[in-house]
């Protein structure tokens, strides 16, 4: 934890792990003994993170969500797929560095993998725009889509967004209508889709990459029309109220699942995805390849009818 950025609930867990870095380096310099005692506070430490991350708030699950060492898109790419080849830009304007995407292989499958990329730092971060997708990165990946389609490959998406560009040049590049048009484009294609949502998954601005025939959550991921500050500033005319609007909003996993939003929800290590790159991307790898080999029976037909019913299921209204 010393090592890794620390979120505010996180501190008393990164107490204990420092007190233990200090002891080992004494011991060291020292040559004395001192298992027993970093023995203690490691079994401390254990308890209390599994303690404290059984019962966290959804505000805690956003702000893990958020974490600057959430596992990004390319990440992921890196450890679960092989011979990944990047494609850029959109044939119209320009390539957005919030979106990437290209052709790889899962586990020797050809597939299409698009998804968000949100930087790591400042400078990162501002040349990604903190993963928040103008019109040309949706229409970047409908470019990759339409391919997927082509060569009838399989689409895998990873979101991770905050929500679209609400700048006035995205809106006056059709921002509006990007979004729309993949989410239609997405109920009609007649290729396997699934998707992964790796941390935010923010409104309008993730679905657009998210009409799939089976979606994922990671455990302390979040999915919502609007992030608890937007809806506690427009609500409550307060964005202090965040933790309040985080309850009302239903955006953890969890409540994702009961709402039938998700198939299914992968749980990450103790302590967040960020602790532990390699056997998250284990999970998700497991998940991705389980859910191809289930969809790659089906025909194109039934692909784009099972996506379509999936989604028309998703809150029903019902008479009094």
């Amino acid at each position: 934890m010393s090592k890794i950025e620390v979120i505010p609930f996180e501190k008393p867990i990164a107490d204990l792990e420092n007190r233990i870095d200090e002891l080992r380096e004494m011991a060291s310099a020292s040559s004395t003994n001192m298992d027993a005692e970093i023995a203690d506070l490691e079994t401390r430490a254990k308890k209390l993170r599994t303690e404290m991350f059984s019962r966290l708030t959804p505000y805690e699950s956003t702000q893990i969500a958020r974490h600057p060492r959430r596992p990004n898109t390319l990440e992921i790419i890196s450890l679960v797929m092989t011979d990944f080849i990047e494609l850029h830009g959109d044939r119209n304007f320009l390539d957005d560095k919030s979106v990437v995407g290209g052709l790889a292989k899962l586990n020797q499958r050809p597939v299409v993998v698009i998804g968000h990329q949100k930087g790591r730092g400042t400078k990162d971060n501002i040349f990604r725009n903190f993963g928040m997708p103008r019109p040309e990165g949706y229409r970047k990946g409908l470019r990759l889509m339409s391919l997927a389609e082509r060569f009838n490959l399989p689409i895998v998406t990873f979101i991770d967004t905050p929500g679209a560009y609400p700048g006035i040049d995205a809106e006056e590049r059709g921002q509006s209508e990007a979004i729309a048009k993949n989410i239609m484009v997405m109920t009609r294609l007649r290729v396997p889709i699934v998707t992964v949502v790796v941390g935010e998954g923010g409104s309008g601005g993730a679905l657009a990459l998210a009409v799939a025939n089976k979606v994922f959550m990671l455990e302390h991921g979040i999915y919502s029309v609007i992030s608890p500050e937007g809806c506690a500033s427009i609500l409550m005319k307060s964005a202090a109220e965040a933790n309040r609007a985080a309850e009302m909003l239903k955006i953890t996993a969890k409540n994702a699942l009961e709402f039938g939003i998700i198939d299914g929800i992968l749980q990450e290590p103790e302590g967040g995805a960020h602790r532990d790159l390699a056997q998250i991307c284990e999970t998700i790898k497991n998940a991705l390849e389980g859910s191809l080999t289930e969809l790659s029976k089906m025909t194109g037909d039934q692909l784009r009818e099972h996506r379509f019913q999936k989604f028309m299921k998703m809150g029903p209204v019902l008479d009094s």
